[in-house]
């Protein structure tokens, strides 16, 4: 059945340099950013009974889940062995989780989250029980959200034309409204040095 799963995989996406590719891009990145905004936040409440997580973005959006599941998209082929497909489910949002929370540590000093008193954890930025979890959502992700939100893509594609470019111009501002409401004080006062 897994076998299964993992050969009828249908990632047939533009290509990714042409008008089609970036509008595809642009779409598949806010809704997965949405829906890890939303799975990070009920996680956040099933916890600590507080349903809003402090978020690098000011809206409703978690880069880091918006690009590891297109970098999944776009590196796992058709035909790709399922042991090779579990070990992108495992890698690619590990590292993108550990390089998302090296890089905010290091322009903003400060930590988003924090598995430094998980097991197996490497600079708290990582850990290895969650990075077994990315493989179970990763893999509900590729077989099942994804052909759902391709079929979504294809019916709402020509209202998409119309809008995409605002919402890249949104994300965009929004990186460009994080860094200004993130960067240290003593950086924004013109010194480096504390």
């Amino acid at each position: 059945m897994f076998q299964s799963l993992v050969t009828g995989f249908d990632f047939e996406m533009p290509v990714l340099l042409s008008w089609d590719g970036a509008m595809a891009v642009v779409f598949f990145f806010t809704i997965y950013s949405f829906l890890g905004w939303l799975l990070e936040n009920c996680y956040n409440y099933a916890r600590k009974r507080v349903f809003f997580k402090d978020n690098f973005f000011f809206g409703p959006f978690k880069p880091m889940y918006g690009l590891a599941p297109l970098l999944l998209i776009f590196l796992i082929g058709r035909d790709m062995h399922w042991s090779v497909v579990l070990l992108l489910c495992f890698l690619i949002p590990t590292i993108v989780e550990y390089c998302s929370g090296f890089l905010l540590e290091w322009f903003f000093g400060r930590k988003w989250w924090d598995y430094s008193g998980h097991k197996w954890q490497l600079q708290g930025h990582i850990c290895f029980s969650y990075s077994v979890c990315w493989i179970a959502l990763s893999f509900v992700c590729l077989a099942y959200v994804q052909p759902a939100l391709k079929d979504f893509y294809e019916v709402v594609g020509s209202y998409w034309a119309w809008i995409w470019p605002t919402v890249a111009l949104y994300f965009l501002g929004e990186l460009l409204f994080a860094i200004r409401r993130h960067i240290p004080e003593n950086i924004r006062a013109g010194n480096p040095i504390q």
